[in-house]
């Protein structure tokens, strides 16, 4: 199939954009590739420290025996329900690597905070920045230099793009990812949501509300929704970064387990396919392919920032124009929770990322002649794994059956996912939105179509506990666009708002024209209530948030692309630019370890540029 003419038009001018920086990544790949490796490079004393803990067996392998030493780079903990499985993935994937003649070493662990626990918390100010405090975690862990391969064990919303970021400073060493699987199917997202709605009423009361999320929370896995720990999941099946169709089998499930040991084969390149560096792998046309992975599925509008900061990481310079017009052509092939009502689970029986994936590269929305960890390329992603019958010539070194790929068919469930030729939508559902109040972007994809166009007064809070008062004390009972300002990276870390859901559904339910203006982010879970996030220049940069007053009307026009103040152009213009609240500044840097993400706040870029503290 002939590539898309607006999908290949975006390449081409990504390419041009990132020539430069490109040019000089691929050269520090190139030029690391090329030196001998760690165990023969280094010294006897850096040698026998690195190697110092290894078991007399596994020593005489790498050292003497010269073997590929595999570094495992983990995020794991047993608080978060996505990374608890991670805990025995060491010691199989060291029982596989020594299975095929190789060693492998924990070579650091980065943190893993979760969203869902510090949501409207002081702690969630520090929930962005942890992407690029396990950027460098990982760095640091890979920074030993004495690895062959990298396995990346992660899954949640900053988990994988922080694992993402270290590992391309590594772009010479062939890379896996290896993810866990969503938990089981709890309580329904759309019954969790309404309770949500009820308790922000006071219709019911805590135990009832904590009742219900703990029947959709209940056990290892990520959240079932497909929020942005589950974009991440879909990105990486069409980055060609995973074992095909890792990405939805559940902890526990039979092939769990096996897909791992694929995972250490694959990076060792066993038997006879030699899995390239990641820093080759994610080229411009892998980026791409995210992005339009991304738009097909209706993901988090997280990764409008992340992606950029992966990018960025490879020496690749992307921009929501690039989103933009990706997602004028992308058809929409999912509904999943919150742009539906199925959660991954049914999106994984009804066809998964793999169905996805072969319908946009035969329709011709993604690059086939790419690099992937897999010999087959991109169309190895387009089949579902499944265990091979127990037989003498069927088994892997570990002596468990081998895993064969099939072919997906076709959809099981049109009402989750459909074919390219009948889309539930022509377009992606994410729209650029410009004006006099900067830029910013909208997700659609879950918001009623009479909602796409909102103007109406609004009303200006410092903070989401503000606009909870407004609501609890029923001053929003009308039309209005709610603006949350100084939420933005430099502000306070740029939290996520989904704290603010359930009230702004209500308004919306109450049948008033609602919607929300911030420099701040929404949660990968958010959806119907029409929100203009990511306001770009923040207002704690002089952003023209920081101009706007209770009363101006303000328009949301999503077809049109537009995000307007309608005030008169000499008003706005000689008006005052206010600058961030002295108390609010200073309540920002302080407690639950903010302090000491000063410097972040200080130097983080702006989110269109991807928030990056690094650059």
């Amino acid at each position: 199939m002939k590539l898309n003419t607006t999908v290949h038009a975006v390449t081409q001018r990504i390419i041009a954009r990132s020539q430069p920086t490109r040019s000089a990544y691929l050269a520090q790949v190139q030029a690391d590739a090329k030196r001998p490796p760690g165990a023969q490079r280094m010294g006897c004393a850096n040698v026998a420290h690195a190697f110092a803990a290894l078991p007399g067996n596994d020593k005489l392998r790498v050292v003497a025996e010269k073997a590929p030493n595999i570094g495992i780079v983990t995020a794991y903990n047993d608080m978060l329900s996505a990374h608890a499985p991670l805990g025995h993935y060491p010691d199989l994937i060291k029982t596989e690597a020594r299975q095929h003649g190789a060693n492998a070493q924990v070579a650091g662990g980065v943190p893993a905070m979760c969203d869902g626990v510090t949501q409207g918390q002081p702690g969630m100010e520090l929930s962005l920045f942890s992407r690029d405090v396990i950027a460098l975690g990982t760095a640091i862990a890979l920074s030993h230099d004495v690895f062959a391969g990298a396995l990346m064990l992660g899954v949640c919303d900053k988990i994988v793009p922080g694992l993402l970021i270290g590992a391309l400073q590594f772009g010479h060493l062939p890379t896996v990812f290896v993810p866990a699987g969503p938990m089981t199917s709890g309580l329904s997202n759309n019954a969790k949501s309404k309770v949500r709605e009820q308790a922000a009423q006071g219709l019911v009361g805590r135990d009832e509300l904590l009742a219900a999320e703990s029947a959709a929370y209940h056990g290892e896995g990520t959240c079932t929704f497909y929020g942005t720990a589950n974009s991440n999941q879909m990105l990486l099946e069409a980055m060609g970064l995973h074992v095909p169709g890792t990405a939805f089998i559940n902890p526990g499930a039979a092939l769990r387990d096996e897909l791992t040991r694929e995972a250490v084969r694959t990076v060792l390149g066993t038997p006879d396919y030699k899995c390239p560096p990641i820093g080759l792998v994610v080229d411009e046309r892998c980026i791409v392919n995210a992005m339009v992975a991304l738009l097909a599925t209706g993901g988090s509008t997280n990764h409008l920032i992340h992606w950029v900061a992966v990018a960025a990481a490879a020496g690749i310079v992307i921009d929501w124009d690039d989103f933009s017009a990706l997602s004028d052509v992308v058809p929409l092939l999912t509904r999943v929770y919150p742009n539906g009502s199925a959660d991954v689970n049914q999106f994984q029986a009804a066809g998964g990322p793999g169905y996805v994936i072969r319908e946009l590269l035969d329709g011709g929305f993604l690059h086939a002649n790419v690099l992937t960890v897999r010999a087959g390329g991109l169309r190895d992603y387009t089949r579902m794994p499944a265990g091979a019958a127990p037989a003498a010539d069927a088994q892997g070194a570990s002596g468990t059956p081998a895993l064969v790929w099939n072919d997906i068919g076709a959809s099981k469930d049109e009402a989750v996912v459909r074919p390219a030729s009948n889309p539930f939508s022509a377009s992606g559902g994410l729209k650029l939105l410009q004006g006099n109040l900067g830029r910013s972007v909208i997700k659609i994809s879950a918001v009623p179509d009479d909602r796409h166009v909102i103007e109406a007064p609004c009303r200006v809070f410092d903070s989401q506990d503000a606009l909870h008062h407004a609501f609890d004390a029923g001053e929003l009972n009308q039309d209005v666009v709610c603006v949350v300002r100084w939420q933005g990276p430099q502000a306070n870390g740029m939290p996520e708002l989904h704290k603010l859901t359930p009230p702004l559904a209500v308004l919306q339910g109450k049948g008033f024209r609602v919607a929300l203006v911030t420099d701040g982010r929404m949660s990968g879970a958010s959806g119907k209530v029409p929100a203009a996030i990511h306001v770009s220049p923040e207002a704690v940069a002089g952003g023209p948030l920081a101009k706007v007053r209770d009363g101006d009307v303000i328009r949301l026009d999503a077809p049109a692309g537009t995000l307007q103040v309608l005030v008169n152009e000499d008003v706005w213009a000689a008006r005052e630019t206010l600058a961030m609240p002295e108390a609010l500044r200073a309540a920002n840097g302080v407690g639950t370890g903010r302090a000491l993400f000063a410097n972040m706040r200080r130097n983080a870029s702006g989110a269109e540029a991807g928030a990056c503290t690094w650059l």
